[in-house]
């Protein structure tokens, strides 16, 4: 197996694929030392050729793989692609279309929640991959043709997945489906990071909307300087120091060193008065500019047990058209729905609404019964006056 270090050789290989109807695409990047994930390895293949290129290779000129990418003309197929398309977006500032996710697929034809591509290729092509590669250090050189043949049968095998999986969304009538999902997956906007909103991805733990205004104010200040030094960001401060800064509010060295999550080491480096200066200008902010905090109201029982019967709807549904139940609606969707009458969820839109959505509304007016027969839920429709 020749490893791709030459831009002519990338050049050529390129050439052939963008021939082709589909490319099978997968990427091996570190990130543990990183903010941005550090690209080491790509895999692609069409459908009469394979390849791997090391971008890591002295002077190749990774160009022709991007312009491969955004030809909207190729259908690139990847298996759980948000990563890979993360570091397309971050190299390029592009993202790749037509896209086609094979775990998202496998989910939209009934193979259950998050399937990995191990599963996937033996449940469809009966092969049984060879996993002792799996924890290679692929920054590291030479590779091995061991840990080559390893990273090429992550995108051979995609070939016939990817072509079983549209042949079923075809005969199921459900490729809408799954375009619905991948225009989410496409959007640019995931994947832009925009430092002003690193708080949307914290857990909100603090305790009023002062607190909440402190994190959202660190959290940017981590987030740039994060990216900035393209270093982790629990490299600068754990989430958990994030949360008692914020509920403290320490606005001085000593305040700050009185802190048991952060250091000794952290409150003497420089990065402390550009941290306590971010604790500053969350407290000057504009109340009316934080948003409220949720409101954790405790379920009645009535909403409780509306929940626990669209638990049982949902699962029915699922299992009737051979759906992950995920892919239709989560925990918080459904707890939504049980203490709202319409609330503004997935499961209330599209093709979501036809399998349980409609049902769910009906099953809350008291429109339909559950009725369990030979251990199977059965919905039954509820006459208006019986």
């Amino acid at each position: 197996m020749k490893l791709i270090t030459a831009t002519p050789d990338l050049i050529d290989a390129c050439d052939s694929l963008s021939k082709a109807p589909f490319v099978t695409v997968d990427t091996e990047f570190l990130r543990e030392t990183t903010f941005w994930p550090k690209l080491c390895l790509i895999q692609m293949a069409g459908p009469a050729g394979a390849y791997v290129i090391d971008p890591l290779a002295s002077g190749i000129d990774l160009g022709a793989f991007w312009g491969l990418m955004a030809n909207q003309d190729i259908v690139k197929v990847f298996h759980a692609a948000r990563q890979d398309i993360e570091i397309i977006h971050h190299e390029t500032g592009g993202v790749p279309t037509p896209v086609f996710d094979s775990q998202i697929a496998a989910m939209v034809c009934g193979f259950g929640e998050q399937i990995s591509y191990m599963n996937l290729v033996k449940r469809i092509t009966g092969n049984s991959l060879d996993k002792s590669s799996r924890f290679t250090d692929w920054a590291r050189r030479p590779l091995s043709e061991k840990q080559l043949s390893y990273a090429l049968g992550d995108v051979t095998h995609l070939r016939d997945i990817y072509l079983s999986l549209k042949k079923e969304l075809a005969e199921t009538g459900r490729t809408a489906w799954l375009e619905e999902e991948m225009a989410v997956l496409t959007a640019r906007e995931t994947y832009q990071l925009d430092p002003v909103d690193a708080w949307k991805r914290l857990k909100l733990k603090v305790k009023n909307r002062k607190s909440l205004s402190i994190l959202m104010s660190v959290a940017e200040w981590r987030e740039r300087l994060a990216q900035s030094q393209n270093i982790p960001r629990s490299r600068i401060l754990r989430d958990d120091a994030l949360y008692d800064i914020a509920n403290q509010a320490p606005v001085t060295s000593k305040e700050l060193s009185e802190l048991r999550s952060v250091n000794g080491g952290f409150v003497r480096s420089a990065r402390a008065r550009p941290l306590l200066q971010a604790v500053k200008d969350g407290l000057e902010r504009d109340m009316a500019l934080t948003p409220k905090l949720p409101q954790s109201k405790p379920m009645s029982a009535q909403a409780l047990a509306t929940l626990e019967l669209l638990k049982v709807l949902l699962k029915s549904a699922a299992a009737r058209h051979r759906v992950a139940p995920r892919m239709i609606a989560d925990s918080s969707d459904l707890e939504k729905l049980a203490r709202e009458d319409k609330p503004d969820i997935p499961a209330l839109k599209g093709w979501r609404k036809e399998l349980f959505g409609d049902d769910a509304l009906k099953l809350k007016r008291g429109e339909l019964a559950l009725k369990l027969e030979r251990g199977d839920v059965h919905v039954m429709a509820i006459n208006a006056g019986e």
